[in-house]
């Protein structure tokens, strides 16, 4: 049989039984390639007479023409075939339901504080924010803290400049309001505040407070502990006790610590909330508030112990490690 006939004969066939493109590929670099058997038929070229050579190579390129074609037709048909394929697997049923989108979460921290706004809020608070990165004069001068003095110790903090600080406490607010409000007035705020603290489970650098005070005519510790009694069981539910027990702020006087305790929560036993008291005549004297007509008292607490002790949580850094496996736990 013709060489030349024997070889295209074959190559239609490699051609027409490949099943893929890959394998119609090899099959392409055996017949059709620069070191295919095509392009190898001209090897024997050389042995034919000069009158031989034109007519031999002219049905060799004869041959590699028709194979090209039939490797391109092959070639296309199997395509359209995979592409079908590939387009029926990747094929979206719009009508099947979608994943649900995934919602962010508010923060337990976020959550108390929105809860707070709302209980104070209702209580005839109004919100008002002050700076983190406070004055010296408004986180200590504007709070009867004088020059050096030790309670000044429990409070060390981080200076940005000798007069600038960033604030220990919430209570930074009053100066700011004495100033532009007169009384009667009722203000509260929620943020962050920040200390010198090594961190452990209950010690942190950075926490967040709430700080409300109350001026207004006959203002005494009675109404401070039927405001604190009102905020509790908002919080933590009726049956919720308040204790008040003395002790020392330079802004408050006389100042407590207060307690709660409710037979559902801590076992019935008494937790420590927060500070509190009167606001000191001498504040209020420094902003020109006539202390014979007006009176007022002020209490905060750290935002993150009510969480703590709703939930059981033991852990201060647990509020600050973004870890979603905590978060979620109180979505």
């Amino acid at each position: 049989m013709d060489p030349i006939a024997e070889l295209r004969q074959e190559a239609e066939s490699a051609f027409s039984s490949a099943a893929t493109t890959a394998e119609l590929r090899e099959a392409e670099i055996k017949y059709l390639g620069k070191n295919g058997l095509v392009t190898g038929l001209m090897k024997g070229i050389g042995a034919l007479s000069a009158e031989e050579r034109p007519a031999f190579g002219q049905r060799v390129n004869d041959a590699r023409r028709h194979l090209t074609a039939a490797y391109e037709s092959r070639y296309a048909a199997l395509r359209q075939g995979e592409l079908a394929l590939q387009f029926e697997q990747d094929r979206l049923d719009m009508t099947l339901p979608g994943h649900p989108p995934r919602v962010g979460i508010e923060h337990i921290l976020q959550q108390t504080t929105n809860e707070i706004k709302r209980v104070l809020g209702s209580m005839g608070f109004v919100y008002e924010e002050s700076p983190e990165v406070e004055l010296f004069k408004y986180n200590f001068d504007a709070l009867n803290y004088p020059p050096d003095h030790p309670a000044m110790d429990a409070q060390d903090t981080f200076y940005l400049r000798d007069d600038v600080v960033l604030r220990t406490q919430c209570t930074d607010l009053q100066g700011r309001i004495y100033e532009k409000v007169e009384p009667p007035l009722r203000f509260f705020t929620v943020g962050r505040t920040y200390r010198n603290e090594a961190v452990d489970r209950t010690h942190g650098h950075t926490f967040h407070q709430v700080d409300a005070f109350m001026i207004d005519e006959g203002i005494s510790m009675a109404h401070l502990k039927g405001t604190l009694g009102a905020f509790a069981r908002a919080m933590f539910g009726d049956e919720v006790r308040v204790r008040f027990r003395p002790d020392f702020f330079p802004f408050v006087e006389p100042g407590v610590d207060y307690a709660i305790s409710s037979p559902k929560l801590f076992n019935g036993r008494w937790v420590e909330l927060g500070g509190a008291g009167l606001i000191h005549p001498n504040i209020l004297e420094q902003h020109g508030i006539d202390t014979d007509r007006f009176s007022g008292f002020a209490f905060g607490l750290g935002v993150e112990r009510i969480p703590m002790m709703r939930y059981g949580i033991d852990d201060l850094r647990n509020f600050l490690e973004n870890d979603l496996r905590f978060l979620r736990r109180y979505a």
